[in-house]
């Protein structure tokens, strides 16, 4: 059933994930998504802008948002995190205003970060591509490694998240690939359970565990939705704020004070009016007026900020995020793009993750019932989620990063 067909049925809203319409609602938000991110893969280029990346990014979410759900009174669909342009040792975060003038070069190595909602159901995807002129020619060394570290990372943590796995065997996995690889995890990286109109739920799995960094072991169970973000390092893993301007925030809704300055009322209106909930760029507003109001929002606790982190110069940084439903049948993958062709001299030989990388993502019902191939055929496709093209493209008997 298509978006379309469950907005003339006119039913009552349901927001648990087990109904069609909100699975729907996830698939959709979820190939939009695919879309943006694989329009600004394809301009990946040396030469190309990072500010142009970024505005290429939010224009085609926005134009696949504008396409669906049209019918729906009331229903709220936009940007659920802004398109950022990552470089190098550049961590994440970088979605820069429209006079910024950094163009990428040949290598760099480039992670794209964007999310849409519809009614709040939430996609957010990450990919790291190359930036060169010789795509078909193989990136090795530290770039090649840390890149095929981050997927085979990303590839074992989906199939990890099912019911009866816990939190902490996620982080454990992702961990020993980093050692295969010889990388680090980047610490402080979270991946948060996902509910309508929150990106960053209270489950979480942390990506590297320590005595100042911990989080509380859980066990993953069916209808839930998680967004994995995987990011890993050539260098310590330790990102720092360097002297960039922080470009994106959130509402922090708990908070409210009343503004003083003229230029300060008239952004937080904007944002209470068109980014009541979710993340957004400076660029998205009033860039004058928006420098001006966020320095005395930010003084009353009214924006929370996500800034710019920054490993050491001269090291890369690798990411891929990925929204996964746990559905009865499966735990289904909602975004994945074609990997930058890069070879590692490193693979993976820990006799459990190559276990764990051979499982497939679908599992058996408890207590199945026998029944007819139709109704077999149904279940199947209900537990897919449609991402069976998505799993396909990010399988590792066909990934480009498979190392030798």
């Amino acid at each position: 059933m298509d978006s379309d067909e469950l907005e003339e049925q006119g039913s009552e809203e349901q927001i648990d994930l087990p109904s069609p319409d909100v699975i729907t609602k996830y698939q959709t938000a979820g190939d939009i998504v695919n879309r943006a991110l694989a329009k600004v893969i394809s301009e990946v280029k040396p030469g190309a802008k990072l500010v142009d990346l970024c505005v290429l990014g939010d224009k085609t979410l926005e134009e696949g948002l504008g396409a669906v759900y049209n019918k729906t009174k009331g229903l709220e669909k936009g940007i659920a995190f802004p398109t950022s342009i990552s470089v190098n040792h550049c961590v994440g975060h970088y979605s820069p205003l429209t006079d910024d003038t950094i163009v990428l070069a040949e290598g760099d190595v480039v992670k794209i970060d964007l999310g849409a909602h519809i009614d709040g159901l939430v996609s957010q995807a990450a990919h790291t591509a190359i930036a060169t002129s010789t795509p078909t020619v193989a990136t090795t060394g530290r770039k090649a490694d840390i890149i095929a570290a981050a997927h085979y990372a990303g590839e074992i943590a989906h199939r990890l998240i099912k019911p009866g796995k816990k939190n902490t065997d996620v982080t454990e996995a992702i961990n020993k690939v980093a050692e295969e690889f010889k990388v680090n995890v980047v610490e402080g990286v979270l991946s948060h359970q996902i509910k309508r109109f929150v990106i960053d739920g209270n489950k979480v799995i942390i990506g590297k565990s320590s005595v100042e960094n911990k989080v509380e072991e859980f066990e993953f169970s069916e209808n839930e939705a998680y967004v994995v973000d995987i990011v890993m390092s050539t260098g310590e893993g330790k990102p720092r704020e360097l002297d960039t301007r922080t470009f994106v925030y959130k509402r922090a809704v708990e908070q409210n004070y009343q503004l003083k300055m003229q230029a300060s009322r008239y952004v937080f209106n904007e944002i209470n009016k068109r980014f009541p909930t979710f993340p957004f760029s400076l660029r998205a507003l009033d860039e004058k007026k928006g420098k001006l109001g966020v320095t005395e929002m930010l003084k009353h606790g009214l924006l929370h900020p996500y800034p710019v982190l920054y490993e050491k110069q001269g090291e890369f940084v690798a990411q891929f995020k990925f929204t996964v439903l746990i559905l009865p049948a499966s735990t289904a993958r909602l975004n994945a793009q074609p990997l930058p062709y890069v070879t590692s001299e490193f693979k993976l030989q820990d006799a459990g993750l190559v276990a764990t990388l051979a499982l497939g993502t679908k599992r058996g019902k408890k207590n199945k019932k026998k029944s007819s191939k139709k109704e077999d055929g149904k279940e199947e496709k209900e537990g897919e989620a449609k991402s069976g093209k998505e799993e396909k493209a990010a399988a590792p008997a066909e990934a480009k990063p498979a190392a030798k």
